[in-house]
């Protein structure tokens, strides 16, 4: 059976959605995951190999910190000036394709 369009839509904008994160701010994954999952319902099994190709990909970086709780230090997540910059431009295409879906669907049938 193939996948809603909502699936596939969440799958092309997440790597958008996490830099936008990381651009606001470090992170470990549990939290990026959490947020995003209260905000559009992403999956936990997806975040993880996500980061990790981000990191292959140059556009994060990684880092431990001691955790508030006092127990084992935690991975967060940087983006580094390659995900700024594919950050910027990954807006401007989600821009202009949202511009486009948007007149296609205001047509009418």
């Amino acid at each position: 059976m193939p996948e809603s369009i909502q699936i596939q839509l969440k799958k092309g904008v997440l790597e958008m959605c996490v830099l936008t994160r990381l651009a606001r701010g470090d992170s470990y994954g549990y939290e990026i995951f959490s947020r995003l999952l209260a905000q559009i319902g992403m999956g936990e099994g997806t975040i993880y190999p996500l980061m990790r190709r981000m990191q292959a990909d140059g556009l994060v970086t990684t880092y431990l910190a001691e955790s508030s709780g006092g127990g084992a230090p935690r991975k967060y997540y940087k983006i580094t000036e390659q995900g700024r910059a594919a950050l910027v431009a990954q807006r401007a295409e989600w821009t202009d394709f949202r511009s486009a879906v948007d007149a296609i669907l205001a047509e009418e049938p």
